[in-house]
């Protein structure tokens, strides 16, 4: 199911922005119970989101103003491809593009210019996948909750085989191979961390107390270690789940085992996340200038634009399946934000003449490239 540690993950470029974004994120978990009383990842998921696209809102409104430039430049570039249709030859291929190249300058565009936004989200979307995948070790009031059941596990006798055959049952895989005895190299903190690590990823933690599909119980429920469990499952159930769905586990996991259970609600619940997420990446791309310019079938760029607002929201609704729900649920939260931003920037747009639009500061237009 995942190969991460409990410990935050430490790569060398996703490590630190996973670790900024569990900051932000535990900020906004205490700041919905200081205030509301509430403790749900989903929703702190969204909240997250909003302020995430918040703070990219200035790259957006460039984005677009860019994109309607676009659209405006369109005929002089077609004017040009047409004067050197035919000539291949070196001298007419420089003309060319130095004659492309004022037409840009003349409008303070970048070529690069509208890939900004995507340089910045690919790397906080893969961050976020850490995130959510490994919630405890980011969110302390998770993590909280999750301790206590630990340390109650290591008291109970014969815990590490338990581990082992819960970690072999559910599939979770870890970087290096998990050892559940504390010994001169294995601290009594990195066996909680192990423990946490692997309950956490078990689809509901209440079924380490129930008979599983070969009748068996992994921990006795006349024992301390079920009576903690069941008395923590309410709050599990309160934090960790989201319109009934795990937010730890995927939509393709959930759709199996609520077939099997016949449970069909949560079945259509699972469905909804990957397939919503696909329709609010379609309305968002086409909610951009760019993609609703029809003039601009021979530009390179303009068919690399349409290709990918294609593709993106096919590979959203694939990878929806297949991560977890936490990730559909910000792809979701973060199209449907977007197409908030993008009516009103398109509204603002609108009413500019191109002379404001391209009276842009050439280090806020040309250099959003990065």
């Amino acid at each position: 199911m995942t190969n991460i540690l409990l410990t935050p993950y430490d790569g060398a470029i996703l490590g630190p922005i996973a670790k900024l974004l569990g900051v932000i994120m535990d900020a906004i978990y205490m700041l919905m119970y200081n205030v509301f009383g509430i403790e749900n990842v989903g929703l702190s998921i969204i909240l997250f989101t909003i302020v995430i696209y918040t703070l990219m809102l200035p790259l957006t409104y460039q984005q677009q103003k860019f994109s309607k430039l676009s659209q405006a430049m369109q005929p002089e570039i077609k004017a040009i491809q047409e004067k050197y249709k035919g000539k291949k030859d070196e001298a007419s291929q420089m003309a060319m593009n130095n004659e492309t190249q004022m037409i840009y300058d003349k409008y303070g565009v970048n070529p690069m210019g509208s890939c900004g936004q995507m340089l910045i989200q690919m790397p906080i979307l893969f961050a976020l996948y850490r995130v959510f995948y490994n919630v405890p070790a980011y969110i302390t009031a998770v993590r909280e909750k999750f301790v206590v059941i630990a340390d109650e596990i290591m008291t109970y006798d014969g815990f590490a085989d338990i581990m082992t055959k819960i970690q072999t049952d559910y599939k979770v895989t870890l970087n290096v191979k998990p050892d559940f005895v504390v010994s001169d190299t294995n601290t009594i903190d990195q066996v909680r961390n192990f423990i946490i690590d692997v309950i956490y990823k078990v689809p509901s933690v209440d079924s380490l107390v129930k008979p599983n599909a070969d009748g068996e119980v992994y921990f006795n429920s006349l024992n301390s270690v079920a009576e903690i469990i069941n008395s923590g499952v309410q709050d599990f159930h309160e934090f960790n789940y989201f319109l009934g769905l795990n937010i730890s586990d995927t939509p393709w996991n959930i759709i199996q085992d609520s077939f099997a259970s016949k449970n069909f609600l949560l079945v259509v619940a699972a469905l909804l996340i990957p397939i919503t997420s696909y329709l609010t990446q379609v309305i968002s791309f086409k909610l951009m200038p760019a993609a609703n310019n029809g003039n601009n079938d021979n530009d390179m760029m303009a068919q690399q634009m349409k290709t990918m607002n294609k593709t993106m929201p096919l590979m959203s609704l694939f990878f929806c399946f297949t991560l977890p729900v936490g990730l559909g649920i910000y792809w979701v939260a973060s199209a449907a934000y977007r197409c908030l931003q993008q009516v009103t920037i398109n509204k603002i747009i609108s009413n500019m003449s191109l002379d404001d639009i391209s009276e842009i500061e050439s280090d806020t237009t040309i250099e959003i490239s990065l």
